[in-house]
């Protein structure tokens, strides 16, 4: 078995969409065996594609939000990595990586709760939320708490 320190972090993007009150959209991961598993979409970027493409992509995947009810506001000035706990290294994406390196986008949500369906071909979440900037960290499973840390404080100022 492949040590996960020896395998390369898989290309990755994850959007903070933010609605008209400063309030954080996060879903409860359909799949989660620890409960309460919350998180902001994010997934991986397709061979040529380009990382704002593979927000859009993602965000519309995850949320059924449509790309004419965000603004894209910013993106982080460099890509955050995680690495997986060793029980999820050997397990995820065909243990073919370590964890993710990730470019953040902060997007303004600017149509109506009604536009969000989770309910997608492929769901990722059976719940949602908005959520305070400031209990966001606290949903987060431990091994990704940094990376949201990271991502407050870079768009802190625009949310």
């Amino acid at each position: 078995m492949t040590e996960p320190a020896s395998l390369p972090y898989r290309p990755c993007v994850g959007i903070m969409m933010v609605n008209r009150d400063g309030q954080v959209f996060v879903g409860q991961r359909i799949d989660s065996t620890e409960g309460d598993a919350w998180q902001m979409p994010q997934g991986g970027v397709d061979r040529g594609e380009e990382a704002e493409q593979a927000a859009i992509r993602e965000l519309g995947e995850e949320t059924g939000v449509r790309p004419e009810h965000i603004q894209l506001l910013a993106h982080t000035k460099e890509e955050l990595f995680y690495d997986l706990p060793e029980e999820l290294a050997g397990r995820i994406w065909g243990g073919k990586y370590r964890g993710q390196r990730q470019i953040w986008y902060l997007a303004r949500f600017l149509g109506a709760d009604s536009d969000i369906d989770i309910a997608t071909e492929h769901p990722e979440f059976d719940n949602w939320r908005w959520t305070a900037p400031d209990t966001l960290v606290d949903l987060i499973v431990p091994f990704k708490k940094k990376i949201y840390r990271d991502v407050l404080a870079e768009f802190r100022d625009l949310i």
